[in-house]
């Protein structure tokens, strides 16, 4: 019989960790709670919390919304989303990731600090995804975003430049774009970098690829929105060619198991350690 086993460095980060804990204490007291989307990339861990009363809710619903109490996940917000509640009377349970409060107040304070109409930030990060529009609503919009190293070619190398990332971002694409910035940007501006990727994402790369490689067949568990879980599947891919993205235990392909001696699962910052414990025990049902 195959052995199956599940990887201890996958599951829930520290900042999404702390935001169920602060939806799960505000719905135990009653009341009404809304959530200013998805509390998390995962549609299982969204659906759980719906089912203690969690309303999730889009930014248009919230900006209608009056005299309620709104947690904000931990992607974080711009500054607009606070600009409403104080209007709307609403009560902000802020459960933003202190990792992407620092990154914030990092952008703002360079995009304040002179009025240099010769510096540009660009942010290194997923063109629309909820963190990004934080970090660009820091600068009133003007970041510029760039998605992938290739894409550093449209800067603008005759201007000041500060480089930032989004916390979930991959540490060799950045350092990448780094490079490429720092040989192209003109000799007559300055050109600056902060490494704000997480280490507690960064770090799951080398671990997920080494327990991979471990297994022969691996089930990688993550929700289809989440950028993190994209990232770290696409890992296990290089090392693993047998390595299959599924959402829940409807996904499990029983072809795959037959023959397989080493099954391996595991999952983003995103996944839950119940939904890759509800899978190993399906797979080991069906062995």
């Amino acid at each position: 019989m195959a052995k199956v086993e599940i990887d201890e460095g996958s599951g829930f980060c520290f900042g999404v960790v702390t935001a169920i804990n602060k939806a799960e204490e505000e719905l135990a007291k009653g009341g009404v709670l809304y959530c200013l989307g998805d509390i998390v990339h995962n549609s299982r861990e969204v659906e759980r919390l719906k089912e203690m009363g969690l309303i999730t809710i889009n930014h248009e619903q919230f900006s209608h919304l009056h005299n309620a109490k709104v947690l904000l996940r931990a992607h974080g917000e711009p500054p607009e989303t606070y600009a409403i509640a104080q209007r709307n009377n609403i009560e902000i349970i802020d459960a933003t990731c202190p990792v992407v409060l620092r990154l914030q107040k990092k952008i703002k304070q360079e995009y304040t600090q002179d009025n240099n109409e010769n510096k540009q930030i660009v942010i290194y990060g997923k063109n629309g995804h909820a963190e990004v529009l934080g970090l660009v609503g820091q600068t009133t919009g003007k970041a510029i975003v760039i998605e992938k190293p290739e894409e550093a070619r449209k800067i603008d190398f005759s201007k000041d430049t500060r480089l930032y990332s989004q916390t979930t971002m991959s540490l060799d694409e950045f350092q990448d774009i780094v490079s490429y910035m720092g040989k192209h940007i003109s000799p007559k501006v300055t050109f600056q970098y902060y490494d704000t990727i997480c280490r507690q994402v960064a770090n799951r790369i080398p671990n997920i690829r080494k327990f991979a490689a471990s297994h022969d067949l691996v089930f990688f568990v993550s929700g289809k929105k989440s950028s993190n879980g994209k990232m770290l599947f696409s890992e296990c891919q290089k090392v693993n060619s047998n390595s299959h993205l599924i959402d829940s235990v409807e996904d499990i392909d029983n072809s795959l198991l037959a023959g397989a001696k080493s099954i391996g699962i595991c999952g983003a910052t995103s996944t839950p350690k119940w939904l890759m414990e509800e899978i190993s025990e399906t797979i080991k049902s069906r062995l």
